[in-house]
């Protein structure tokens, strides 16, 4: 996986956010939810993992309850080239290299546990530290509305 990219410099007027993790169960899930409940229409979200599991995590769905964002009708979804090539941004969340890469691409690795296994009091601080990213983000791919 690549560093950082530098943004397009012409992001559309709605930017495009893709999250991906292997599971597409907790991590990228979250980070979707917190995204398209704070941007509020204003990006658009895409979640996807590169082995996607069964269900969300239920101890991920728990934990998004509790901030007032419903998981429950979420389903994992496998990544596609179709799906990185739509996203101005591209945030990965230990998916190693199995993420397609594009020029002119926005990418992020965030490094974080996994919630994978984990009960609602172990995914709580993982939970609180992507929605501080999601929140750092949206201010980043829309400022006037920071």
């Amino acid at each position: 996986m690549p560093d950082v990219q530098p943004a397009p410099s012409g992001l559309r007027s709605t930017p495009s956010v893709l999250f991906v993790c292997v599971h597409n169960a907790g991590r990228s899930q979250m980070a979707a939810a917190f995204l398209t409940h704070l941007a509020r229409g204003r990006v658009e979200v895409r979640s996807a993992g590169s082995a996607p599991a069964d269900a969300v995590n239920p101890a991920a769905v728990q934990a998004m309850a509790e901030r007032g964002v419903d998981l429950s009708a979420e389903t994992p979804k496998i990544l596609t080239v179709d799906a990185v090539r739509a996203s101005d941004v591209v945030i990965t969340m230990g998916c190693g290299d199995t993420c397609p890469v594009f020029p002119g691409k926005r990418y992020l690795d965030w490094k974080l546990d996994d919630p994978a296994g984990q009960g609602v009091e172990a995914v709580r601080p993982i939970r609180d530290e992507i929605e501080r990213r999601v929140r750092s983000l949206l201010t980043e791919l829309l400022p006037e509305h920071a």
